[in-house]
């Protein structure tokens, strides 16, 4: 499989894994894993959890934050943010104007203890203001992180200098979404490439090491929230871009439109990061749910497969996605539709073939946008739910059948109006490292 940066292909495997791969494949150095797809690779990891849980190797203060930790080279990364006072609940599209700091901590792996700091003034002017959403990318040395408020930087990982930075909202006149800058940057190659917004900007590609414009692409009324992927269709690597309009192959390498297929996407909710099998790509949305489509060549329009017939996140019939990336194998999808349900459904139709409400913890009403985000270990999945836990899976078409759970950090963010964890783990070095709005802690997995 050719690789370039932190960018894959697809989905690789262990057979496709070169000497570096196996190198690195006990860091997790950027937004879901080495490889970009949610899989973790090491080996000697627990089947079930001992009694009493995981073993805990440490636990740090911090401030909140919906950013996931990045692990490279025995130093842990992660965002926060610092405002003086207590969390308080905020409403869904009320945006807070508040007084504030954002921070780039780096932390030893081995002890959690806090390296270095870098902390810049940043008032929130979003929904949710706990904090920032992106995880950092850390390849060849250096850090590079985005700030709820369009803060780009990058430093340098040893240190924690700034090297350089961008700022989308006074560089390209970008708005910040209702919920904040939000899409995971990727790393291909000598490219940094970035959903920005503005008008010609919806993405952006940077020189990794210097921070200078290489190419801008595509306009909308909104950027979304979805990481930017690259993918191999039809022999060539195009690069996805899903903004609230469109779904959009790109040329990677220029940024030049290679074909945009129609998705009006209700509230900008552009999210879950899209999938991609085989010359399949599938995406999912809350409000209005899924579409499949079959994409070739660059130049060829992809062919749309199915999308959802419900544009409702309570009357769903196939899968409405608010955060969790769904994941695709053996002919079947497994997602968390709006309400809860973490659903299979068939890959060649969407139907649904069952859901359970056991992995979130759903209840009822009040459970709208509850979530578990889900990384794929041999033939099981590790499943980090928003209440806190950790659980030890097999999803098979034949149903979901829990091995393990354990309870590692607490639901600390009071918005919604239930105590929530919306940040998505780290695994490497066999442990997992998971945050709350107070703490990150790592905890052991190894067998």
């Amino acid at each position: 499989m050719k690789m370039r940066g932190l960018a894959s292909s697809g989905f690789a495997t262990l057979a496709t894994l070169t000497a570096a791969d196996r190198l690195h494949a006990d860091d997790w150095p950027q937004w879901l894993g080495p490889q970009r797809d949610g899989v973790w690779r090491e080996s000697g990891i627990v089947e079930t959890f001992p009694e009493g849980g995981p073993k805990v190797r440490w636990r740090t203060p911090i401030g909140a934050g919906y950013a996931g930790p990045a692990v490279a080279k025995g130093r842990v990364f992660v965002c926060d943010r610092v405002t003086g006072e207590a969390l308080r609940r905020n409403d869904n599209f009320n945006r807070a104007h508040l007084p504030g700091t954002e921070r780039v901590l780096c932390l030893d792996e081995a002890t959690g203890r806090i390296l270095w700091k870098h902390e810049y003034d940043c008032p929130y002017d979003l929904a949710y203001p706990s904090g920032p959403r992106t995880t950092p990318v850390v390849a060849d040395g250096k850090v590079f992180t985005l700030g709820a408020e369009s803060h780009l930087l990058c430093l340098d990982a040893d240190k924690g200098a700034v090297l350089w930075s961008r700022e989308f909202k006074k560089d390209f006149n970008a708005n910040t979404p209702v919920w904040g800058f939000s899409a995971n940057p990727l790393l291909d190659g000598r490219k940094l490439i970035c959903v920005a917004g503005g008008a010609g900007t919806v993405a952006v590609a940077f020189d990794k090491d210097t921070g200078k414009e290489l190419w801008r692409s595509l306009s909308a009324r909104e950027p979304g929230y979805c990481p930017p992927m690259i993918y191999e269709f039809g022999g060539a690597r195009q690069l996805i871009i899903w903004h609230p309009e469109a779904i959009n192959s790109l040329d990677p390498e220029t940024g030049r439109v290679n074909w945009s297929v129609p998705f009006e996407i209700r509230s900008g909710l552009t999210v879950p990061t899209p999938r991609k099998v085989g010359d399949l790509l599938f995406v999912t949305s809350f409000y209005n749910g899924p579409m499949l489509l079959k994409v070739g060549a660059p130049a060829t329009k992809p062919e749309m497969v199915w999308r959802g017939n419900s544009n409702s996140e309570r009357n769903t019939d196939k899968l409405h996605s608010i955060m969790t990336t769904p994941f695709i194998e053996g002919g079947h999808i497994y997602g968390v539709c709006s309400y809860g349900q973490l659903r299979c459904l068939t890959l060649d139709s969407g139907e649904r073939v069952w859901e359970t409400l056991k992995a979130t913890g759903a209840t009822g009403a009040n459970d709208r946008w509850r979530h578990a985000f889900l990384v794929k270990h041999a033939d099981r999945f590790f499943i980090a739910n928003e209440r806190g836990d950790l659980i030890i899976a097999k999803l098979t078409p034949k149903g979901y059948e829990e091995l393990s759970r354990a309870h590692l950090v607490e639901a600390t963010n009071p918005s919604p109006p239930r105590g929530v964890v919306w940040s998505h783990p780290a695994f490497a070095n066999k442990s997992v490292y998971f945050r709350n709005d107070k703490e990150i802690a790592c905890f052991s997995l190894a067998k």
